[in-house]
């Protein structure tokens, strides 16, 4: 795909989001939306559990290092400094969704060690969701949970680790990772939302899942939290065992979603109402690049780098980027949250919104 066409349709995403996102601090100063509803970001609906602060921080940053512009760099100071107290959360195993996109970008910025402090301190508890028996982070759902998503998080307990020399904190984040890949990750590449173990003996007892079509089908985010979740920690920890689980995933990913890039809610589900699920493709474009890097050299690189560049190409066109649409609160369109509960689905999703403007970022600024 040629860079140069690509390139000047992402600068549209970010002028996007400069205008949705600056209609967002001024019309809802201090709040942290999960999902739209008609297309207006909904404060009242259930939240199922609490996530998805650190998105809107992380765009505010992304904003700021693309545009340089002094507003943005106060925005997304203020939306990270409301998150802080998160640190010490032992309610969700999210904390690297919270602090990876803001605090963590911040400390990288400015290399002031106050703010590496807060990343490091997130990461210490998430530490505390692990159990012994069974080898896991637990999710928030339950003792005996394990959820895909928590891949996607415990990259920021292996920093804290590295950062801090702590090889007790790093083991548990290296053996949640292998168990996730032994249960959770099927052969063909696919992945099971949830597993459930025996809280006396620690034995694996059956994959389930909360948001999919069913236990043994492929909830699409989830598969896309996988694909980028074993990049970053081969990226932490040069364990080649996680590069072989990000490239299994990232084929099963390629050779299942339709030509556009875009895949449903659920590869398994038959005839599916909705067709796409563009939060999932978000992920997995920035995954995707990710994996790009990792395997520069070899043949695959170019392929991954290609899909990728193909979604955001499809991402960014009329039918999923709501720039025509000043009604419309949100940056991207078709997304699903918890289609089984009804929540946020075909809609705009902040997650959604923050690693699509990410993966932008990456392609127009070479990160």
């Amino acid at each position: 795909m040629e860079i140069a066409p690509i390139k000047a349709q992402l600068e549209g995403v970010f002028a996007c989001a400069e205008e949705k996102l600056h209609r967002l601090v001024d019309t809802h100063p201090g709040r942290f939306p999960i999902y739209t509803t008609g297309g207006k970001w909904d404060f009242s609906g259930e939240a199922w559990t609490n996530w998805c602060e650190g998105f809107l921080g992380g765009q505010l940053w992304l904003l700021h290092l693309h545009t340089g512009s002094p507003f943005w760099r106060a925005q997304a100071e203020h939306y990270s400094r409301l998150i802080e107290p998160r640190k010490a959360d032992t309610s969700v195993h999210d904390l690297g969704f919270l602090f990876w996109p803001t605090w963590k970008r911040w400390y990288d910025l400015t290399g002031d060690e106050s703010l590496r402090a807060v990343v490091i301190q997130a990461g210490q508890t998430m530490g505390l969701r692990f159990r012994e028996k069974g080898g896991y982070l637990r999710s928030f759902l339950a003792e005996d949970s394990l959820f895909i998503d928590i891949m996607m998080n415990v990259g920021i307990l292996i920093y804290a680790a590295q950062q801090t020399g702590d090889r007790a904190l790093e083991e548990k984040g290296l053996r949640h990772c292998l168990t996730t890949r032994k249960y959770l990750v099927r052969g063909d590449g696919s992945t099971a939302h949830e597993g459930i173990f025996d809280l006396a003996t620690g034995e694996f007892l059956r994959q389930s899942t909360q948001q999919g079509w069913r236990a043994d089908s492929s909830w699409a985010r989830g598969l896309a939290w996988a694909l980028y979740g074993f990049g970053t920690v081969f990226g932490l920890t040069g364990d080649a065992r996680f590069l072989e689980t990000a490239e299994a995933c990232a084929r099963f990913y390629i050779e299942n979603t339709p030509a556009g890039g875009v895949p449903p809610n659920d590869w398994d589900e038959p005839s599916p109402a909705l067709p796409c699920e563009s939060s999932a493709a978000a992920i997995a474009a920035g995954g995707l690049l990710n994996l790009a890097r990792l395997t520069a050299g070899r043949a695959e690189s170019s392929l991954y780098r290609e899909t990728a560049l193909h979604t955001l190409a499809t991402l960014s066109g009329p039918a999923f980027l709501a720039a025509n649409e000043p009604g419309w609160e949100g940056i991207l369109k078709h997304g699903i949250y918890h289609q089984r509960k009804g929540l946020g689905v075909d809609e705009s999703v902040m997650w959604g919104d923050y690693f699509f403007l990410e993966a932008c970022y990456q392609v127009l600024h070479g990160t």
